[in-house]
């Protein structure tokens, strides 16, 4: 039997969480869970409550205490708060924000470990496009900031979707009113909560490590070869889809040649070929150069008959994507666009 000294001994040893107790919230829960991820944390005890005592009794305090140092104190609820996660964004942190802030590199490392080699370039990479892409939502839904200027817009709803958004799917796993509302069973959902919000976290850490990044390579070489493709340098393929746009306008600006790409062929999952416009940016609807405009919304033979090309499959009738059986169908697709 172990004896009591030595117990407390290893107990001294265990680093110590703190968040507060009662309802809980999506930034908190995604705060302890993302502190777990890192080595000195992973076997850390949490503990959730409102007593100073607590607060002083821990190695990390997140969401409660009314301090913020960056050290010990991570919350963002006092009167005079205003930190961002640097100067290129606005959006005040909410105790996800500030936890990702300050261990986010290494919380990124900690669960790429052994699958990738980051780069510290490319693990600057990742750490930006985690809290841009994730992270800021959630610090933005906790402070009540709104996704849309209403002072200029005169945005209505069409439909209500608080239910399906993350912050909304956690706060329904506080217990109900008339249910058990014991201390107990608030920190029992309070867990249950933080393993479902930090699972989706790894995930998509995981899938930009392992998948996105990767990828900059290959367009990188695609783009090294586009004039073995078409003369005009303006036409890049891959032999299999990958996440190329984000990619595509780093790659360009890196080679000093914004806007010079068009067009992307590349084999889907189905094993035909597509053809897809470029977009001027990677959440814009505007293409640099569309698909031939007589050709817009045809399919299979007449669009082949109306093209000359064999073994069309479509072309959308917004002209910004096109189908075709074989590589040598959609290039010249492509071509009949100049």
């Amino acid at each position: 039997m172990m004896s009591v000294a030595k117990k407390l001994k290893i107990d001294e040893m265990v680093k110590k969480i703190c968040t507060h107790s009662n309802s809980f919230h999506a930034d908190e829960a995604l705060a302890v869970y993302m502190l777990r991820l890192l080595p000195e944390y992973r076997d850390a005890s949490v503990t959730r409550s409102r007593d100073p005592a607590d607060w002083e009794a821990s190695d990390i305090v997140v969401d409660v205490s009314g301090k913020y140092d960056g050290v010990k104190f991570f919350d963002h609820h006092q009167r005079e708060f205003s930190e961002t996660f640097n100067e290129s964004y606005k959006t005040k942190l909410s105790s996800a924000g500030l936890v990702f802030k300050h261990f986010g590199r290494d919380i990124i490392s900690s669960v790429l470990t052994g699958n990738v080699n980051i780069k510290e370039n490319e693990l600057d990479i990742l750490y930006d496009k985690v809290y841009k892409n994730f992270i800021e939502a959630l610090d933005a839904n906790d402070n009540g900031i709104n996704n849309f200027d209403v002072d200029e817009l005169k945005v209505k709803e069409k439909f209500i979707d608080k239910g399906i958004t993350l912050p909304g799917v956690i706060s329904n796993m506080n217990p109900d009113w008339n249910d058990d509302c014991s201390a107990a069973k608030f920190d029992e959902m309070f867990f249950v909560a933080s393993k479902f919000i930090g699972d989706i976290f790894v995930r998509l850490v995981k899938r930009y490590g392992e998948s996105w990044l990767p990828a900059k390579a290959l367009v990188a070489d695609a783009v090294s070869k586009r004039f073995q493709i078409d003369p005009s340098g303006k036409i890049i393929l891959f032999e299999q889809f990958c996440p190329w746009k984000e990619h595509l306008y780093a790659v360009e600006k890196e080679l000093n040649i914004e806007n010079k790409i068009e067009f992307v062929l590349f084999k889907d999952s189905g094993n035909t070929w597509r053809v897809s416009t470029v977009p001027v940016s990677s959440t814009s609807f505007k293409f640099r150069r569309g698909l031939p405009e007589p050709l817009r919304g045809l399919r299979d033979e007449e669009l082949s008959e109306k093209s000359g090309v064999p073994d069309c499959v479509f072309i959308h009738a917004a002209g910004f994507i096109g189908g075709a059986k074989s590589k040598d169908s959609v290039l010249k697709l492509a071509k009949m666009s100049y």
